[in-house]
């Protein structure tokens, strides 16, 4: 038995916590992703910023790498959120 005032964490809350700070690291991700696509799009219309600048094609195979990673880290979100909120 547990102490009064003691405090047990259970696995749910566990579960819930591990599945925020993934979800949060995805989106974080996504945000870094797609920050390369801007600055590579504007580097590419010969607007001066801090990335390399490529072709077209090179930026428009960037952009749809975006999407897709962008898709994963929803679907992994949506799944581990869906797992961190299953409480036994």
């Amino acid at each position: 038995m547990p102490k009064e005032g003691s405090t047990i964490i259970s696995m749910g809350e566990i579960k819930k916590t591990v599945a925020t700070s993934l979800g949060t690291a995805f989106g974080i991700v996504i945000g870094m992703i797609w920050t390369q696509v801007v600055m590579a799009g504007f580097s590419t219309a010969g607007v001066p910023l801090t990335a390399t600048g490529a072709t077209w094609g090179q930026w428009t195979m960037f952009v749809v790498t975006a999407v897709i990673v962008t898709m994963l880290c929803v679907v992994a979100i949506v799944l581990i959120g869906r797992w961190g909120s299953k409480s036994k």
